[in-house]
């Protein structure tokens, strides 16, 4: 994922989680906010809970590889919170509940 679409600054992230409009699915809890780019930013979060580093990256990786594959522009910040079934899913499972949650905010 390129940098221009990360969301980093841990008081924009509490902005969006306090002010954005919120979806909740199986696999993830999605925060968002009108954005001022042209292009959407995100922001995916894995808890420690989830497992070790290398599942929680793993998951992060197809996330992240989901949304740059399926490009979404409605200028949008969004920050991802995946929640512990997304671990066990397969790749056609998160791609396909992460797409519909993204667009059904439209």
């Amino acid at each position: 994922m390129n940098k221009q679409f990360i969301i980093k600054k841990s008081d924009e992230i509490a902005q969006i989680v306090k002010t954005g409009k919120k979806t909740v699915s199986k696999f993830y809890i999605i925060y968002n906010i009108e954005s001022d780019t042209i292009f959407n930013k995100y922001c995916v979060s894995v808890s420690k809970k989830l497992g070790k580093a290398h599942i929680r990256n793993r998951i992060k990786r197809r996330v992240k590889d989901i949304l740059m594959k399926n490009r979404i522009d409605l200028n949008r910040k969004y920050v991802i919170i995946i929640r512990k079934d997304a671990v066990d899913a397969s790749y056609e499972d998160l791609k396909e509940i992460l797409i519909k949650q993204i667009k059904g905010e439209k």
